[in-house]
């Protein structure tokens, strides 16, 4: 992989944007769907921990099976169909040829979502695994494994018949994204599905399944989007771009081994906690590299749309210090096991999230071809987005802590402990139907999108590349 800072843009960018309107259009309206659904079970969970007697006596609405149906609706719906149509685009438009096999991302599309369909009708009947993030039924994993190449082969073609040798921080990190996810979650399925390992063997590959999803993909889809985003909208190069590549591959090499960190104070040996402990301690080596080249992202001023990325990007650099801070035993003793850990999950959800939006209100009106049709909805999804992220994950990790310290201490009782969150909780549930408005309010925002009159002058300005179409991204 070369770092060259030059090459011309393609001067064929409305032909890559028609090639793929279609299915990546698919992709994002399916997205938006799952988001708001997964949003819903989510509200409904929240509400069910300070009020259990609410829809208690269905059983599909337990916690257990919410949790979830909602973990899945919102990594395997949302977010795999975003980052995907995100990674396929960027990948187009910096191969500088159209995307290829077209068709089969559509056709992966649909099925990737019946096969998160079937899953999410499992879990209801009852029917699922153990496993954090991987507990849909065994019938429903196959489905999204066969489903997820054919989206990503099209993406391999653009990338291996791109025009230019040289390539770019953005490309290497979709390509990987796009490579990594079946690996690791074809490992995990025959390991802890379909031939099992025993014994503690199968929470540590849990640990690592789990962490790999946030490492190595969800990571690199964001910061995909973040190296061609920043350079873009700013109109600045990416400073010290010659070290992007160490922030890339220190991700690669050390996210992997972040996974034994979750099992601190567990039946394993006690290397796996500490070798996950380090490796967490590694990956800040990634994240100062993201931040000296993308940093002016946080510049005063600029659109909407680099305040999504702002956001996202603030997110995802305070989550590495959390999980280095929260990976120490002393702290662990007060936080696992307790809502704290949730907490840490939206804040990554958060990170992705508030990206992925950037992303998408950048490409849109490219791939359609017409502008969006009101900005003042464009600043209500920032302000509701931003807000009920901030308010969610401060509320849950206030709870986590207040549960945790309750809980080492033998003379509290449950239901003081009870009291003690519902507060805090009843705050969450808030900025969860907040964060609900908001992404319903994308989702309508996206649809009128298509029947806004595309004019010559929003098409020349959408359909000719940029100075920095290549360049630095």
């Amino acid at each position: 992989m070369t770092t060259a800072m030059s090459n011309p843009a393609s001067p064929e960018v409305g032909e890559i944007d028609r090639s793929a309107r279609c299915s990546l259009s698919f992709l994002l309206v399916s997205s938006f769907a799952w988001l708001v659904f997964g949003g819903i079970l989510a509200l409904i969970n929240l509400v069910q921990l300070h009020t259990p007697t609410f829809l208690a006596d269905c059983s599909i609405f337990t916690f257990g099976r919410l949790q979830a149906m909602q973990e899945t609706a919102l990594i395997y719906g949302w977010a795999a169909n975003a980052g995907l149509a995100v990674a396929l685009w960027l990948l187009a438009r910096l191969g500088g040829s159209p995307l290829r096999g077209a068709n089969y991302v559509l056709l992966g599309g649909i099925f990737w979502s019946l096969g998160v369909q079937l899953a999410i009708m499992g879990i209801a009947l009852g029917d699922q695994t153990s496993f954090a993030f991987l507990q849909m039924p065994r019938y429903a994993q196959p489905i999204l494994l066969f489903a997820f190449a054919a989206v990503a082969a099209p993406g391999v073609l653009v990338w291996t018949g791109r025009r230019n040798e040289t390539t770019y921080a953005t490309q290497w990190y979709a390509v990987a994204a796009l490579f990594l996810f079946p690996w690791f979650f074809s490992v995990a399925q025959v390991m802890l599905i379909f031939s099992p390992v025993r014994g503690v063997l199968q929470a540590v590959v849990a640990a690592w399944f789990a962490q790999n999803l946030f490492s190595l993909w969800l990571a690199p889809l964001a910061m995909a989007a973040l190296y061609y985003l920043v350079p873009k909208i700013k109109g600045k190069v990416v400073p010290s771009y010659d070290f992007a590549i160490y922030g890339f591959w220190s991700l690669l090499l050390f996210g992997t081994w972040m996974g034994g960190r979750h099992l601190i104070g567990g039946p394993v040996p006690a290397w796996i906690p500490t070798m996950g402990i380090t490796a967490t301690v590694l990956v800040l080596f990634h994240h100062m590299i993201v931040f000296v080249n993308l940093r002016g992202v946080f510049t005063p001023g600029g659109s909407t749309v680099l305040k999504f990325a702002a956001y996202g990007f603030g997110a995802y650099l305070l989550g590495a210090v959390v999980d280095v801070v929260i990976s120490s035993r002393a702290f662990a003793v007060a936080t696992q096991f307790t809502l704290f850990q949730q907490a840490q999950t939206h804040l990554g959800v958060a990170a992705f999230s508030m990206i992925m939006f950037a992303a998408i209100y950048f490409l849109a009106p490219r791939l359609v071809g017409a502008a969006w049709p009101s900005a003042g909805l464009i600043r209500a999804h920032y302000v509701a987005s931003a807000g009920g992220f901030t308010l969610l994950i401060a509320s849950l990790a206030i709870a986590g802590w207040k549960q945790g310290v309750a809980l080492n201490d033998a003379s509290v009782s449950f239901e003081m402990i009870a009291s003690q969150l519902r507060p805090w909780l009843l705050a969450a549930t808030a900025a969860q139907a907040l964060l609900i408005v908001g992404n319903l309010s994308l989702g309508i925002h996206f649809v009128r999108l298509f029947f806004t009159k595309s004019t010559e002058s929003t098409l020349k300005q959408f359909s000719q590349p940029a100075t920095l179409e290549a360049s630095v991204s």
